[in-house]
């Protein structure tokens, strides 16, 4: 694989680190410390369209086509473009790559990424669902091998995500990253015609909703405070106490919704930087679980350190629960690295 340079510009941060072939990875700060280190570097882009799923070599052309997607996915897509050009001109002499989220969802069927729509909207415009943050359930699967996994990657971005045999079938976020189970700054999915509405009455432009729905809802929204979970909890007020109840609810129900989809579950993973981070959240989402056999081992739960993994589930408990740390890097840098062998 040799050594890759990662770059993961997600909707809150933008992450840098060099995996090796064992996939080791080191955190760096700046592209100018990869220097003479890497031999090529992966961009995790979250949106691709109907047009990218496999990884592609970056040029011109396709920078220019992952352009017009931006409007799909701004709170990562562009922030993505950006980090492409800042890396292809200071590490002009190495191949880069784009790594597409969507890619892992390939495999949903059609009964589970179409949308009820008129067939033009489908088939001339491309709307459908495809499902994001497939760099990290990829790994959770890869990490929790059992024939049906439900995967909740509850970060600045949040999804659940149904795997039947190490292959995605059903997931919360569809067209865009802003479908699904309410995040950090994302609503989540709402009522459309809530949209209508603010327009038809004018209480609101175009504009100025897609801003409230992307970076003035879920967790900020609702407690109206912040939109760190840690914090949330830490507070006393009412609002912070309805942010967790319905992040809590919806994400119970999402993974309800997955199970349906599996007919059934083996095994429930939590990952990302809430699903590591918050022994709360997992508690209060696996209490309202129960009936699908999901039993947490409370003291396990509490004890565990954020950033590394463990099975929490109570002994002798029918479905496993398991908190697998991210590395989102790995995937990304072996795709990356397959693509460069095959286009030599």
């Amino acid at each position: 694989m040799s050594r890759i340079l990662v770059v993961n510009a997600g909707s809150m941060s933008l992450k840098l680190s060099i995996v090796d072939e064992a996939g080791a990875s080191r955190r760096i700060d700046s592209f100018e410390q990869a220097g003479s280190e890497v031999d090529a570097v992966a961009h995790r882009v979250v949106h691709g369209g109907a047009r990218f799923s496999d990884p592609v070599v970056l040029d011109a052309g396709v920078r220019a086509a992952l352009d017009e997607l931006t409007e799909l996915a701004p709170l990562h897509n562009r922030p993505a473009l950006a980090a492409i050009g800042e890396a292809m001109t200071i590490l002009p002499n190495i191949p880069h790559i784009a790594v597409f989220d969507t890619a892992f969802h390939r495999t949903i069927p059609a009964e589970a990424s179409t949308y009820a729509l008129p067939s033009r909207w489908r088939d001339e415009w491309g709307i459908r669902r495809f499902g994001f943050q497939g760099l990290s359930v990829q790994w959770s699967a890869e990490q929790v091998r059992v024939p049906r996994l439900v995967v909740c990657h509850l970060g600045g971005g949040c999804s659940v995500t149904a795997v039947r045999d190490g292959r995605s079938v059903d997931t919360t976020m569809g067209f865009s990253p802003l479908e699904g189970v309410p995040m950090a700054t994302r609503s989540g999915s709402i009522d459309t015609e809530i949209v209508l509405h603010l327009l038809r009455a004018g209480k609101l432009d175009l504009d100025e909703i897609e801003h409230a729905l992307q970076s003035e809802s879920g967790l900020l929204g609702l407690s109206g405070e912040t939109a760190q979970v840690e914090e949330l909890e830490r507070s006393s007020s009412p609002g912070a106490e309805l942010a967790l109840g319905v992040f809590v609810h919806r994400v119970a129900a999402a993974v309800a919704a997955m199970a349906a989809s599996l007919g059934g579950i083996d095994a429930l993973v939590f990952t990302a930087g809430i699903g590591e981070g918050s022994a709360k959240v997992r508690r209060d989402v696996c209490r309202r679980l129960r009936f699908l056999g999901i039993e947490l081992d409370e003291d396990a739960n509490a004890a565990l350190v954020a950033g590394t993994g463990a099975d929490i589930a109570a002994a002798g408990a029918g479905v496993r629960i398991v908190v697998v740390h991210a590395r989102e890097d790995v995937v990304a840098a072996r795709a990356a690295a397959e693509a460069l062998g095959q286009s030599r």
